[in-house]
């Protein structure tokens, strides 16, 4: 079967978020906002997101950055601490400010030192996001440092999630940018209460890819890319037409001085490529008829939101993205992601 010249679908959603703040946030939500209608927006600014008031001033500043005729809307988490009120938490749900909550263990990932540092410091906050119906969106990684970095997501489920859905079986779940083979069969297994977002990046490259011709920081994220036999279970997800699947691009913008030095930051920005370089895999996996589903309607029916109305067109031609985009107020830039391989959609 040949290869469409163009592909229309709905316009999706990016169910996984970081536009950050000030300089950044003006470099970079823009070209969030020209892909995707709307966006699950992560909370860990330095200081993070924890109550409504934050999360409402830090909607408006998002709802600035973007011109108006461009129809995005963020949606806003709350970041859990060990401290997390759980009469806050049910008030910013039940006043449409918080879709959902994000869990981050505490040092798993940027700014997450003031993430949990035990399920049972959160159990009572669990327990309101239950009867108030927000999902608990999770980071899905162990931070004992005796775990190996490849390991964390695989005893992650094993030694947290498991137990936690089981203590709070009300409760749905988001387990974010899945990269294991592991990942993909426990959201199969808990399907309808429990959903996965899985990124471009960890579609389009391996482990090996960071290390190409020696260390590459801007193939660096955590959790981290996995084996190949991962990546492919990735793929099959995605394009399988599971409803619980859906896209969430973890765009994670850096400046690139804060990418190439001694301790680089983890975090790809993908968001001027996200919905090409999605395209391109399912194209690869000759799955291109799931595509509006994984990234339009499966995150949309989870989070009991309608569809978008409005559509987007792809072009089957060679991918058109910058190199980079510049920050305002000074010299730094941020390296878009570009997959090794060969594009072949554009805008």
């Amino acid at each position: 079967m040949s290869t469409p010249t163009t592909l229309s679908i709905r316009r999706p959603d990016d169910w996984h978020a970081h536009l950050r703040d000030g300089a950044l946030l003006a470099a970079c939500a823009l070209h969030t906002a020209r892909q995707f209608a709307r966006a699950i927006i992560m909370p860990n600014l330095v200081p993070p997101v924890t109550t409504v008031a934050q999360a409402v001033d830090y909607r408006d500043r998002i709802r600035r950055a973007v011109p108006a005729d461009f129809g995005f809307e963020p949606l806003m988490t709350c970041y859990l601490t060990d401290g997390a009120d759980p009469a806050e938490l049910a008030r910013g749900k039940q006043e449409g400010v918080w879709v959902a909550a994000k869990l981050y263990p505490a040092h798993a990932t940027t700014n997450s030192a003031h993430g949990v540092t035990s399920m049972d410091k959160i159990a009572k906050a669990l327990e309101a996001m239950e009867k108030v119906g927000m999902p608990l969106l999770v980071h899905g990684e162990a931070t004992d440092p005796e775990v190996d970095i490849f390991d964390r997501e695989a005893v992650f489920l094993d030694k947290v999630l498991a137990p936690l859905l089981k203590r709070h079986p009300g409760l749905k779940v988001v387990l974010e940018h899945i990269t294991t083979r592991d990942g993909v069969q426990f959201v199969e297994a808990n399907t309808g209460r429990l959903g996965g977002t899985i990124t471009p990046h960890h579609l389009s490259y391996n482990r090996n890819a960071i290390f190409k011709g020696g260390i590459r920081p801007h193939f660096y994220c955590l959790p981290i890319a996995k084996r190949e036999e991962h990546r492919l279970a990735l793929r099959r997800a995605a394009t399988s037409g599971n409803p619980a699947f859906f896209l969430g691009t973890d765009t994670a913008p850096h400046t690139a001085d804060t990418k190439e030095c001694a301790c680089g930051c983890a975090g790809i920005f993908n968001a001027p490529v996200a919905m090409q370089v999605y395209a391109q895999v399912f194209m690869e996996e000759k799955a291109l008829d799931q595509l509006e589903a994984f990234a339009s309607l499966n995150g949309p029916r989870f989070y009991g939101l309608p569809a978008n109305e409005e559509r987007i067109t792809l072009q089957a031609r060679p991918l058109e993205a910058p190199e980079r985009i510049e920050v305002p107020g000074g010299d730094k830039s941020i390296v878009v992601f570009h997959p090794d391989t060969p594009v072949g959609w554009s805008f």
